[in-house]
Formats: structure tokens, sequence, C-alpha cells
């Protein structure tokens, strides 16, 4: 499809819908695997944080030969969970209608905030998340969206699950489509 859009828009958009698509995916895969006890609200908000943060990392790397947009991207990426919070908030404004007024809970942004560091510290900017970083680092994720107290580890709970798999599929994806943008 030939477009005139903007390539760095192009992209933004592109990796936005790819990061939403595979968090609900991964959602989906997860909670099947945790107990009743963990709440799918904050399970969702947590997985979006990481899938966030590693898609911009794969954007980032596919655009090593395009600096002057690397940045703006990768941070566009990271900002998705806090926009799409914003548009939650939103759907519940417009669902109120002139009822009243929707109640911005400052600590969902201050909790939003904490992922966001946390997945930066563990996926670097610049640096692809690989099927190995994935690997190593998934475990981490499968701990905070666990409850406390289940009987396995998140390593065990993610071998049962492809959820590696899922993710390396979705930046090599990311990677391959700033790559092409980069490239022109």
């Amino acid at each position: 499809m030939a477009t005139d859009l903007d390539p760095t828009a192009r992209l933004s958009v592109f990796a936005a819908a790819s990061a939403l698509s595979t968090t609900q995916d991964l959602v989906r895969l997860t909670l099947p695997h945790l107990t009743s006890a963990a709440r799918p609200d904050l399970v969702a908000e947590e997985t979006l944080a990481l899938v966030a943060t590693v898609t911009a990392r794969a954007a980032e790397a596919g655009l090593r030969e395009a600096p002057e947009v690397f940045t703006a991207v990768g941070q566009a990426l990271v900002e998705l969970p806090f926009l799409y919070h914003d548009y939650l908030l939103g759907v519940q404004l417009v669902a109120r209608g002139e009822e009243g007024d929707v109640d911005v809970d400052q600590e969902v942004y201050a909790r939003l905030e904490r992922k966001a560091a946390f997945y930066a510290v563990h996926f670097p900017p610049g640096r692809f998340p690989g099927l190995r970083s994935l690997d190593d680092k998934l475990p981490l994720w499968m701990g905070r969206v666990s409850p406390p107290k289940l009987p396995t580890t998140p390593q065990q709970r993610l071998s049962d699950l492809d959820a590696s798999g899922l993710m390396a599929t979705h930046t090599r994806l990311v990677l391959a489509f700033a790559q092409r943008i980069a490239a022109g």
C-alpha cells in the first residue's frame, strides 16, 4: 500500500498495534496458569509495561541506521502503557457523559512509572531483546504477575507457555519493520 504517512509515524503505529496485540495474547496465555487470586487488570498492566519496553528496544535496534528517529520512536513506544491508561480513562468519561467526572487515580501512573523503570533496567535502550534475553528476563515478569504462594516457580509456569516464542516473534517483526523504515 502506498502511503504519504511519515515513516516514523508508520513505524510507531505498527509497533503500538503489535504491542497491544502481543499483550492481549500474552495475558490470555498466562492467566489460566495463575490462581484466581491474580488480578487480571494488574497482570495486563504489568504485561503491557514489559511488551512496550521490549517493543521500543526492537524498534530502536532496527533504527540504528536512522539515529534521527531512534530516540523519538523508542520514547513514544515506552509511553504506551500510560497512553493506554489515558484511553481507558477517556472511555469511562464518555460512558458517564454529563453524569460526572472520572476519578483519576494518580497511583496508577506512579505504579506504571515503577514498572516502566523496572523493565528499562532489564532491557536497555538500543539493544535488541532476542530469544536468549527474553528467556533470561521473562521469569522476572512471571514472578511479578504471579500471586504469592503459588506451588510452582515462575520458570516452571513459563515452561508451560510459549511466552518467549510469542515475544521473540513480536520483536523480530518490529525489528524487520523498523529496518525497512530505516532503509527507506
